[in-house]
């Protein structure tokens, strides 16, 4: 018999398209983690994956500031996030603070993409996690300031999401009503052809 995280999995898998990589379609940001801890060989692939995103100017502005379960790291981290966050992302075996150098190495000229590169990055550090069938949730709601501050964050790096990492648990664990429904309800996204458009609001013909 499945277990629930295995059917949740199931429920919240994209609708199969063709030519779409199964990763793509697996991936989603979940809430409830076992305490199964990760590897470090598969931390490793994990970023990895991460390092090899595209940057303008090859830049590669991203940083990575992990923290383990049981670490002084993993701590702060748990420590600054939003109380809404605070009820299920410290379960998460891993937690992981994504930054950016806010200026170009080579000229010392803000980089407008910076943060954008870090999206790159931890697109694909989430779906190698996804491939190695690990969970993610790419979170905003921290304090930006504690966060700086707890783990000694230089001014000329700007600060992306904290992410949570680990193994699916069981949605039931996370003992929060509202928690569960949402991670037992569906995925959802916006239509194709609001999101492709050849003008304005004209949806592209993509075939």
């Amino acid at each position: 018999m499945a277990s629930v995280s295995q059917s949740v999995s199931q429920l919240k898998r994209a609708p199969s398209v063709e030519g779409v990589l199964p990763v793509f379609l697996d991936r989603w940001s979940a809430r409830a983690f076992s305490d199964q801890p990760v590897s470090p060989a598969d931390l490793k692939k994990i970023f990895e994956a991460a390092r090899w995103a595209p940057s303008a100017y090859n830049e590669q502005p991203w940083r990575f500031i992990v923290g383990v379960a049981g670490t002084e790291t993993h701590k702060k981290l748990a420590a600054v996030l939003i109380s809404f966050n605070q009820l299920w992302a410290p379960k998460a075996p891993v937690l992981i603070l994504g930054i950016a150098k806010s200026n170009f190495s080579h000229n010392d000229t803000a980089n407008a993409y910076a943060l954008y590169d870090l999206g790159a990055a931890t697109a694909s550090l989430s779906l190698q996690a996804a491939a190695l069938g690990l969970s993610t949730h790419q979170m905003a709601g921290f304090d930006h300031d504690a966060a700086r501050k707890a783990l000694a964050i230089p001014q000329d790096y700007t600060l992306g999401a904290i992410t949570a990492l680990g193994y699916p648990g069981e949605p039931d664990a996370l003992g929060d009503e509202k928690l569960v429904g949402m991670e037992k309800s569906p995925r959802s996204r916006k239509a194709l052809g609001e999101i492709a458009l050849s003008a304005w609001d004209q949806s592209a013909k993509l075939g």
